[in-house]
């Protein structure tokens, strides 16, 4: 562990702690290296002490809520708030991508732990952000690249899904881990390895460096560099006797 995750996980240990007084107390968003910190002390921390939320289902960056509704008696929303960012000119407005929203928020001073996912849908940038920060963004924030945008903050959602899944079928002779990213992503089985050896996949928010796992239904795999999808099992055998498996990938 580096010293910067030693830090983070005695001041997740110190929330947990602090929070035990009769009040709640929420982390940054925790990104999947910062998440897979919080799930080697999780054990630590007293059944109901915490919840895990990012604004919305599906969000993969996330905060943590410490506290026990039950023995506080309330229930405390999370301090996240929704930027909506879109372009003042549809017509001329450019593709906008996640690493521009990103860019042109982090370049107003913003720092990267105070915003979780942002979500794209039909040109629109859907911003999650601690409540300290949102604001600011909404009111600052002026162009993306090079397009001139306009910024509020929303209660609502859009209606439809935010997250986006589409079903994939594929076939592996076994259910270890390697096998299932090389069907998914289409790269070799070495390739696959990799991605283990350089610390960049991750289940349910956990780091994983075990290549031969065997995914359990449900198990979100992300892999840093390529996307993530959930592992849905074996829906049935080939003639062959190959596994034939359902994968729901992010798009």
């Amino acid at each position: 562990m580096t010293p910067e995750e030693e830090l983070l996980k005695k001041r997740l240990l110190e929330l947990s702690r602090k929070s035990e007084g009769g009040y709640y107390l929420f982390s940054d968003f925790l990104g999947l290296s910062e998440q897979s910190v919080f799930a080697e002390i999780k054990n630590a921390i007293p059944k109901g002490g915490f919840t895990l939320f990012g604004g919305a289902d599906g969000c993969e960056r996330i905060m943590v809520r410490f506290g026990n509704p039950e023995e506080l008696g309330y229930v405390e929303d999370f301090p996240i708030r929704i930027v909506k960012i879109e372009p003042k000119s549809k017509k001329f407005a450019e593709i906008l991508t996640h690493r521009d929203f990103l860019g042109s928020i982090l370049n107003l001073g913003i720092e990267r732990k105070t915003l979780g996912d942002i979500v794209i849908i039909d040109n629109v940038g859907y911003i999650f952000a601690k409540d300290e920060v949102a604001s600011y963004i909404a009111d600052s924030i002026e162009t993306v690249r090079r397009t001139d945008v306009k910024a509020q903050i929303i209660t609502e959602l859009p209606e439809g899904e935010l997250f986006k899944l589409s079903r994939i079928k594929i076939q592996l002779s076994g259910e270890r881990l390697d096998a299932v990213i090389s069907k998914v992503y289409s790269i070799s089985r070495d390739d696959s390895l990799s991605l283990f050896k350089k610390r960049l996949v991750f289940v349910s928010g956990r780091l994983l460096e075990n290549n031969s796992y065997t995914p359990k239904t449900d198990d979100v795999i992300s892999v840093r560099g390529y996307g993530r999808f959930i592992y849905r099992g074996v829906s049935s055998l080939s003639k062959k006797g190959k596994l034939n498996a359902d994968i729901d990938v992010y798009v």
